[in-house]
């Protein structure tokens, strides 16, 4: 097969994996910068160009999309899906799990575990959105934050009022959740591909804070997850659609909760802790899956 994948550095440790597997495999690969791709969007014969050629003939496509490049990148994803080529993850999902308040919303209708949430846009509701999370202490999360950036935790009432007032008067979206203190400032990574969990870590935040993200130094471990934390990753996945995801939970008193979907999620982390080939993993999984115009949305949304 032929495989791009969408990446802005081929010196990254999830891209490197990616290509070492599949030309492993026999697949020819090209690392595609997102940005320098341009799309010619006209009815009947659509067409994506990078470099003055045309991208054309390639079977799969895998999105390594950075946040800060979504818009951009999902609508080439797009294109690549209107020219009949498979996407690992598809644009839609991608766009639905980046915003972190709809894919919540979507995570709740179906009923899967979340931390309570609470969202305003009126400095005056402060206090009872305070109230309506189980009060302080709580965290505060910009809806555009990633890799634990723009996450505060108020430990007090009149943190929280202040933080919340502050981030609203600069005029940012935040989200307010309830602390699972029990969760002891870890979480646990699960990685799916397709309907399985194939890998899970736990990510335990270095002393002193909260936020496990290994980009904010946290370890990772191999961790053995219950019968009820891989259900509830893999529904999580597939409410946002995604056949690839890493699906990040808390253990709280009232059984596993979603704090996030991820639908680029790093290699590095996954496979030194579990000691598996996820990056083959995934190369297998397009393989049996990759088929033309096999999106399910085929570009729509």
């Amino acid at each position: 097969m032929k495989i791009a994948i969408l990446s802005r550095n081929k010196r990254l440790y999830s891209t490197r994996r990616l290509i070492e597997a599949a030309e492993e495999r026999g697949h020819e690969v090209a690392v595609l910068d997102a940005l320098r791709c341009y799309m010619n969007i006209t009815s009947l014969r659509p067409s994506i160009h990078y470099r003055g050629e045309d991208l054309s003939g390639f079977d799969a496509v895998i999105p390594r999309i950075g946040a800060s490049v979504t818009f951009y990148g999902t609508a080439v994803l797009r294109q690549f899906e209107m020219t009949g080529v498979y996407p690992l993850n598809e644009s839609v999902a991608i766009s639905r799990s980046r915003d972190k308040l709809r894919s919540l919303q979507l995570l709740a209708r179906k009923g899967i575990g979340l931390p309570v949430t609470g969202f305003a846009h009126s400095p005056d509701d402060v206090q009872d959105l305070i109230k309506m999370v189980g009060g302080a202490p709580l965290v505060i999360k910009l809806l555009e934050g990633t890799q634990g950036i723009g996450v505060v935790l108020a430990e007090t009432q009149k943190a929280a009022e202040s933080v919340i007032e502050a981030f609203m008067g600069l005029k940012a979206n935040i989200l307010v959740q309830e602390y699972i203190k029990e969760a002891g400032g870890a979480d646990i990574r699960c990685f799916i591909i397709g309907d399985k969990v194939v890998a899970a870590m736990k990510r335990q935040a270095q002393a002193g804070e909260f936020r496990s993200n290994l980009h904010r130094g946290g370890s990772a471990s191999l961790i053995k997850i219950t019968p009820e934390e891989r259900s509830t990753a893999v529904r999580a996945a597939r409410v946002m659609g995604l056949n690839v995801a890493g699906v990040d939970l808390l253990r709280s008193n009232h059984g596993p909760v979603v704090m996030e979907v991820n639908s680029s999620p790093g290699l590095e982390g996954i496979e030194t802790a579990s000691g598996k080939d996820v990056a083959g993993l995934i190369i297998s999984f397009i393989e049996r899956n990759a088929r033309p115009d096999r999106t399910r949305t085929r570009g729509k949304g």
